[in-house]
Parts: structure tokens; C-alpha cells; sequence
């Protein structure tokens, strides 16, 4: 193990993942000293502060610019009208979300929080990385996975230095209710590309010394996340990337566990639950291989105390090894996603199995929590209807129109969704709606 002296005294961080992501994909071409690759706000001021929005944005369009790979949408606006931007990365880019669903995809999202902004920065100069480097491995790996980032998922939060959005609203409790304009916007990205993986980045506070990892990781503990989609993301927590973790000098454990600082064993548990309404637990029932990643803020020594630059590099260096393990689970373990998300996202078709409104994988459901024989369809009226049509179109959720509302049925690629928006058991249902035994045959469907 490498001291934690020595990982300090590394300096400043390597342009973008120089030293991260090895062989599959290496560090960008050096460049002629009139054209030097794009760098971000925090890279040019060695950590001493954050990129701002402007250099954001400035970032973003040269790299588009200089890079068939990249292309760059705007995929909604916040209450204070500032830009929400999706990066799609290739080899080319693809044109369309069907070129994206065609192959294996990951989504990046980045500083759902504001006051976590170390991820964002990582997935900035990822971003560039990719977008730039020549080498073979790199032009094969992102001919067969397109890579999308979102770097700032709450632009008001970053610039605010706010956890919450502007209203104060904690965005990622949103992915089910979709109240904000930045959880509907990550929705339609869910929803129309269907990606893969999705890779949630994040920073958290330990409480010493039980909850002081580097970093920490964790996949949906959602109890209707299909079995395959599961085991798949919890091997990219712990055989990806925390192997790539460790090897890069710094400690790891799980997100929500505290543990025994002599002997390692859990002490309890205080966060990372099964809620749906969570983008990682979203993600596992909606198919995708959901994966969140924490990693320490505090300075670790006086050194970073004295220099808070030190820390910065720091924390985006660890977000860095946490992605190095990623990149690599994404390359290696391709089919295998592929055949997972594929088979999550049919098994709806056949309206087989319990709908679980609650518990998690290490907390068994309750009865009461369990829908052991489902509804196999759920009626709004016309007006309960007009409350959540829009709620249901971002999901992508199916519906069929009737004479005095509509039918909502469990056959579909979101089935294990429906009764988590519509059923009144649930936890955070939108609305009541009617659960049908007998389903009635009925022309006519929303898409």
C-alpha cells in the first residue's frame, strides 16, 4: 500500500487521467504548443479553486469543437436559467439516441450535489480525454461504448455552493417524482437513451473513526432491481473499482456502513438504503447498472489543512481511481452488461414476479412490503391523469387511453416502476390510483 505521504506528494493532478485509466484508455496526444488541449478552470489554477460556469462552458465548446467524438445538447434549464448539458461521447459521436442503444452506453452524472464538486471536475477532464486521445485502445473501446456525461447536474447548487437546487431541493431524492427541472431532465436522458451503466459521483463527510474511507461505493440495494442488472453492479463496486481504488494508494469501503476501525467488521448502517426515489436505486429499476460513488472531503493531513489546494487535487485524484476501475469494468465485462440490462429491461413483458415497496438487499421486504401477486394494470381517472401524465411520459411509462381516463399496465420494460408511482403502498407514490385484477382489453397506447 502506498503511504499516504507519498500519494500527497504526487503534486498536482496529471491532465486529465493520465495516470487513471492505463491501458484502455491512456493519456491524451501531446499536442503543438499553439494548439494545447482544453483545460478546465481548476486544472489552470493547480486546485486552488473550482471550475466556474463560464469556464465550464468555454471547456465544453472547445473540446466540441476540436473532436468529432463530442457532441454537446442542452437538455433543460434550471429555475434560475442556467443551462443543463449533455455530453455524448464516440467514435463518432452518436448522432442519435437509437446510435447509443445500439451498443453498450454509460452515463456520468456529476455534482447532483453542488457542494460535491470534485466529480464534476473528473468528469471534465474525462470528458477532454476521451475526446482527444489517439491511441488504438481507446478508438475500439468507444466504438463499441458510447459515453455520456452530464458534468453539472445541479448548476444552480455548484454555483451557489449548495447541496440542494436553487429551492433548496435535494435532487437526488427526485428521480421518482421528478419535481425539478434537473431530476426531469436526467429522467429524458434515462428515458431516451437508455444507458447501461449509470455512474453517479459524489462527496461525502466522514465521521472518524468509523466512516473515514477515500472513497466509498455503492450499487442499488433496491429490491426490484433484476438479479443479473445486481450482481453486475455489485461487481463494478467491488471488483472494479475498488481494486483500481486501492492500487491508486487510497482506502475503501462501502457507502453507508460504519465499521470497526480495528478489525473491519460493520458497526451499523446509516445511509444507502433501497429508496427508489435515489438515482442509483432508480437506475437498478430501470434496468441499468447503477453505481454511486463517495469520496472524502476533509483534509486527511496538516499539509492539506495548510494547503487547501492539496485537498482538491486530492479528492479529484481519488475520483479519478474510482473511474479507472469503471472505464475498465465497461471494457471487460461488456457482454455480460449488455445480456443484463437487455434481459431486466424484457423480463416486464412477461408480468411475472413480486413488486417490492420496500426493504433492500440486505433488508428483507415485509410482507406488507411485497406485492406477491401484482395488480396487472392500475386506472387513473381523467383528473388524476392530468396530475401525473407528465410524471409517467418522463419515465417513459406506457399507458393506454380509456373513455374517462387511462390504464396503466404492468406488461411493460418499466413494470417494476409502475406500482412504485401509482400503487398508495408505496412509499412515495405520486398518486392513487386504482389497482385492476381483471384487465380489460383496450385499444390504443401513449407511445
Amino acid at each position: 500500500m502506498i503511504s499516504r505521504s507519498h500519494r500527497l506528494a504526487r503534486g498536482a493532478l496529471a491532465i486529465g487521467l493520465t495516470a487513471t485509466l492505463g491501458a484502455i484508455l491512456p493519456a491524451p496526444p501531446a499536442r503543438a504548443a499553439a494548439t494545447p488541449l482544453p483545460r478546465t478552470g481548476f486544472e489552470t489554477s493547480h486546485g486552488a479553486r473550482w471550475t466556474s460556469e463560464a469556464e465550464e462552458q468555454e471547456f465544453l465548446t472547445a473540446v466540441h469543437r476540436g473532436s468529432a467524438r463530442v457532441r454537446i445538447d442542452r437538455i433543460g434549464t434550471t429555475a434560475q436559467g442556467r443551462p443543463m448539458r449533455l455530453v455524448r461521447i464516440g467514435a463518432p459521436a452518436p448522432a442519435r439516441p437509437a446510435d447509443v442503444r445500439r451498443g453498450n452506453s454509460v452515463l456520468l452524472t456529476c455534482s447532483q450535489h453542488g457542494d460535491e464538486p470534485s466529480g464534476r471536475e473528473a468528469c471534465l477532464t474525462t470528458v477532454r480525454d476521451l475526446a482527444y486521445a489517439r491511441d488504438p485502445a481507446t478508438r475500439r473501446f468507444l466504438a463499441h461504448t458510447s459515453v455520456l456525461v452530464i458534468p453539472t447536474a445541479n448548476p444552480d447548487g455548484r454555483a451557489a455552493d449548495t447541496r440542494g437546487n436553487s429551492a433548496g431541493a435535494d435532487i437526488n431524492r427526485d428521480h421518482l417524482a421528478l419535481q425539478t427541472a434537473e431530476a426531469r431532465a436526467m429522467a429524458a436522458v434515462l428515458r431516451d437513451y437508455r444507458p447501461d451503466t449509470v455512474y453517479d459521483l459524489h462527496e461525502y463527510g466522514p465521521t472518524v473513526p468509523y466512516y473515514m474511507k477515500d472513497v466509498l461505493s455503492l450499487w442499488p440495494r433496491n429490491l426490484n432491481t433484476a438479479d443479473p442488472v445486481h450482481r453486475e453492479a455489485a461487481s463494478l463496486s467491488q471488483d472494479f473499482v475498488a481494486p483500481a481504488v486501492r492500487r491508486a494508494g487510497f482506502s475503501t469501503g462501502v457507502y453507508g456502513i460504519w465499521t470497526d476501525p480495528e478489525t473491519g467488521d460493520p458497526v451499523k448502517q446509516v445511509a444507502g438504503d433501497g429508496q427508489e426515489r435515489i438515482l442509483r436505486n432508480t437506475a437498478g429499476v430501470k434496468g441499468s447498472i447503477g453505481m454511486l460513488v463517495e469520496t472524502r472531503v476533509d483534509a486527511l493531513t496538516d499539509a492539506e489543512k495548510a494547503d487547501p489546494a492539496r485537498n482538491n487535487r486530492r479528492r479529484v485524484d481519488s475520483q479519478l481511481a474510482a473511474l479507472k476501475g469503471a472505464f475498465t469494468f465497461l471494457d471487460r465485462h461488456r457482454p455480460r452488461i449488455e445480456a443484463a440490462t437487455a434481459a431486466a429491461r424484457l423480463a416486464g413483458y412477461t408480468d411475472r414476479g413480486p413488486v417490492y415497496l420496500g426493504g433492500a438487499d440486505n433488508e428483507p421486504a415485509t410482507e406488507e412490503q411485497t406485492l406477491a401477486d401484482p395488480p396487472c394494470a392500475y386506472r387513473l381517472d381523467a383528473d388524476r391523469f392530468a396530475q401525473v401524465k407528465d410524471v409517467l411520459a418522463g419515465h417513459g411509462v406506457l399507458w393506454k387511453r380509456e373513455r374517462d381516463g387511462v390504464l396503466v399496465p404492468l406488461r411493460q420494460p418499466l413494470r417494476k416502476l409502475v406500482p412504485l408511482l401509482l400503487d398508495q403502498r408505496a412509499v412515495y407514490h405520486v398518486t392513487d390510483a386504482t389497482p385492476l385484477d381483471v384487465c380489460p382489453r383496450v385499444r390504443g397506447e401513449n407511445r
